[in-house]
């Protein structure tokens, strides 16, 4: 009996026809969005389980929306951690880390991911995109990722030698949930987990932040941030951009620069009139919030980080 085995391009054509029939009319089947760039390497933040971890998930990608324009890709469910590299073509010694946003239940790898590492490649800096565990559960849900920030950051530190990296110009950018991520773990002193090797020997604390459209960073029954940061002289210098229109309010960012202020610490913050949230690197209809990589180079400049 001869069994017959469909060529790939066949098998590909099936299972989008199967996709496109079983899903509504408001997702599509994932496509790769036209302003995201690849990975050369995707490595694990820890040698077995993330602390607290029953399971080794990478996640699952969500189909796009057709509302999507580019393409969006979510990641949900992951539960082992995992890095994305982007080393610079024309390295200058510096390296980011970014933290995604996605609201902690799925993580976005191409609009506040790989699309802003591109932006980093073409000033000479070495990016990574996180992809750190998500949660159904919104309370506390800043805990887990604080831990992979901090391996991760570590980590870099520790292989900096083998991407032509100064361990010394290392930086944190965070959008939105990842913002949120970010602004605790630039002002934390104190590492979020027990060591478990010659890894967590590396210091966890980044050299400089980017802080975009931080995401409830700002406790309205206080009238202050939230708890868990706290920016004292150790805080790293940091650059924020929020728009006035954005429902998850500037009021954050505009506290995180004030206590950068009062505690001397190098800073400078951008509220755009309008964009909203959730734009990343791109630009948004009759609004000047497309600019803000301008304004961030600059800064870079100045601050000698590039």
């Amino acid at each position: 009996m001869k069994i017959l085995i469909p060529s790939p391009s066949i098998c590909v054509l099936t299972l989008a026809v199967h996709s496109l029939l079983a899903t509504p009319e408001s997702v599509i089947a994932q496509v790769k969005s036209a302003n995201a760039i690849d990975q050369i390497e995707n490595i694990v933040l820890w040698k077995y389980k993330a602390p607290g971890e029953t399971t080794k998930e990478a996640g699952t990608t969500l189909p796009s929306r057709k509302t999507d324009n580019p393409l969006i890709t979510r990641v949900e469910k992951i539960s082992y951690p995992t890095l994305d590299v982007f080393p610079a073509s024309q390295p200058n010694g510096k390296a980011v880390l970014i933290l995604p946003g996605g609201g902690f239940r799925y993580v976005v790898t191409d609009l506040e991911g790989s699309e802003a590492a591109k932006w980093l490649n073409d000033l000479g800096i070495t990016a990574f995109v996180l992809r750190y565990r998500t949660s159904e559960d919104r309370n506390g849900a800043w805990k887990r990722p604080l831990q992979d920030s901090q391996r991760a950051i570590r980590l870099i530190r520790q292989r900096a030698k083998q991407w032509k990296i100064d361990p010394a110009q290392i930086g944190l950018l965070g959008f939105s949930a990842g913002g949120q991520v970010a602004s605790i773990h630039l002002t934390s002193n104190q590492s979020a987990y027990p060591a478990i090797d010659e890894t967590d020997q590396q210091p966890f604390k980044p050299n400089f932040g980017i802080l975009i459209y931080p995401w409830r960073i700002y406790d309205e029954a206080s009238n202050q941030l939230i708890a868990p940061i706290t920016v004292d002289e150790r805080t790293p210098p940091t650059f924020l951009i929020h728009t006035h229109d954005d429902a998850s309010t500037s009021l954050g960012a505009v506290l995180f620069y004030a206590e950068l202020k009062r505690n001397k610490i190098p800073a400078e913050i951008h509220v755009y009139q309008n964009g909203g949230h959730g734009y990343g690197t791109r630009s948004r209809p009759n609004s000047a919030i497309g600019t803000w990589k301008d304004r961030a180079t600059q800064w870079l400049k100045v601050k000698s980080f590039i």
